[in-house]
């Protein structure tokens, strides 16, 4: 018995050793450990319902804006392609009307509308059908492929005009409208909200356009193009241009003009016909961090940097800026890329004053500019009549039309063949007056035409001889 006894005592006496030892090793680990503390939660536990401010319609919102939005039919004749051998042979292609829909957004009461370049481009006739079912034919006033805006005309009064909101005021998360006319079932609306702004995606690279897209989420699909975004208080915000798709059908990636970029294009080709862009004078590199530090710059430095002033006497030259200085701004707008200052440059007229803020040597400063015209805008050429495209008179087509320097005008460069005015205008004749007034370019031009019978002075293989035509 005392054996056991003492077997039993050592046995516990181990026992209680071993606990004691893995209290004291758990209380050591136990104060290595990190303390975790909870997390503080934001909640908000009331009900969705409980809003005093319950939106159930947005009837009343969209019912004055909706009467703006038209549809807009457009067609054109094409005569299908035969081989050269045949040609030889006399034969000719069968022509085909080709239709086109889409859609606009009246903006005055007396006709005035705004659509997309893609919409009316190379139509030979335009139809507008209103909402109550009243159809009329239209007229091109304008048309910009660079930034994929149009205007049209009809003749008509007292028509319902959208109210334009400011654009540069769109968030995130707006709610918005699409409105127009998809794949011709008639005047639809779709609503989303704003999914992202300032959005370039290359789709009008071709023609070297500018991009500042709205993205939305509300479904645009093939027609809607040219239609109405509208915010929640039934403004006008955008006009729907494109959508991004793997399908050719809607999946939730649409864009629009933003309306402050559609309306300064309008005013402009209200006015003259076509697009005056400003003109900086200046090439630009995006600044990376390398370069950065090289220049002694913050490695998170923004901006642009000039590396060229083109030409040397050009506005940016004439202001005093120079080869590597750092654009961050122009009038308090942020510049952060090439993009953005190529955007903001050519959204301001010819001729305003403008404040450059850069960085010399790491040092901020600011110059006034007052900026020219874009070259490219200077010689537009274009329709001044159905299917007759002229253009300037420069010393190229000159010497290659061997015209005496004596004339001057714009020259008629082609002449469609279904054009009205085939048979009574000569391609390569140059106008110099139409109507009395001298023309010097496609704008002035189209100003001195009007309605009913003209008169066109036009110099053509050394003869100068007055040619009459109408314009209905």
């Amino acid at each position: 018995m005392k054996t056991k006894s003492v077997a039993l005592f050592f046995a516990l006496a181990t026992s209680i050793l071993g606990l004691t030892a893995g209290l004291l090793a758990a209380d050591k680990a136990a104060a290595k450990a990190p303390v975790v503390r909870k997390p503080t939660l934001k909640i908000d536990a009331s009900p969705i319902g409980d809003s005093k401010t319950v939106v159930t319609s947005y009837a009343d919102v969209l019912e004055n804006i909706r009467p703006a939005v038209v549809s807009v039919y457009s067609s054109k004749v094409v005569r299908q392609q035969v081989p050269e051998f045949l040609r030889q042979f006399g034969a000719q292609g069968r022509e085909q009307k080709q239709r086109g829909l889409g859609s606009g957004v009246i903006i005055s009461a007396d006709g005035f509308i705004i659509t997309n370049n893609h919409v009316v481009e190379e139509a030979d006739e335009l139809k507008v059908l209103l909402n109550d079912e009243r159809e009329f034919t239209a007229k091109v006033i304008g048309t910009d492929p660079k930034t994929d805006v149009a205007v049209i005309k009809i003749e008509a009064e007292n028509l319902p005009a959208a109210t334009l909101a400011d654009s540069t005021k769109l968030r995130v998360g707006d709610v918005v409208f699409a409105i127009g006319n998809p794949l011709g079932v008639g005047q639809t609306v779709t609503m989303g909200i704003i999914s992202a702004t300032g959005r370039r995606v290359g789709i009008l690279d071709e023609v070297g356009g500018y991009e500042d897209f709205i993205q939305t989420d509300a479904a645009i699909n093939q027609g809607n193009s040219g239609g109405a975004l509208i915010d929640a208080r039934g403004r006008l915000v955008g006009i729907n241009s494109a959508i991004i798709s793997t399908s050719s059908g809607n999946i939730g990636i649409g864009f629009a003009i933003p309306v402050n970029l559609a309306s300064s294009i309008m005013h402009s080709l209200i006015d003259t016909g076509t697009v005056a862009r400003g003109y900086l004078g200046v090439s630009t590199d995006a600044i990376t961090a390398d370069m950065a530090e090289s220049f002694g710059l913050k490695p998170d430095q923004k901006g642009v940097i000039i590396t060229d002033l083109n030409p040397a006497d050009g506005p940016a030259a004439k202001a005093g800026l120079k080869r590597e200085d750092v654009i961050v701004a122009v009038n308090d707008k942020a510049v952060t890329t090439r993009d953005d200052l190529r955007l903001i440059i050519a959204q301001t007229p010819p001729d305003t004053r403008i404040t450059v803020k850069f960085l010399r040597e790491g040092k901020l400063q600011t110059k006034e500019v007052t900026l020219g015209k874009l070259p490219d805008d200077n010689a537009p050429v274009g329709e001044l009549i159905a299917g007759v495209s002229v253009s300037p008179l420069t010393p190229d087509l000159r010497r290659e039309m061997r015209i005496d320097d004596r004339v001057d005008g714009v020259v008629i460069t082609e002449i469609a063949e279904k054009s009205p005015y085939r048979e009574i205008f000569p391609q390569g004749a140059v106008i110099e007056q139409i109507n009395s007034v001298l023309v010097t370019d496609l704008a002035s031009a189209k100003r001195a035409l009007r309605d009913g019978r003209n008169r066109a002075l036009v110099y053509y293989r050394g003869v100068y001889r007055y040619i009459m035509f109408t314009i209905r």
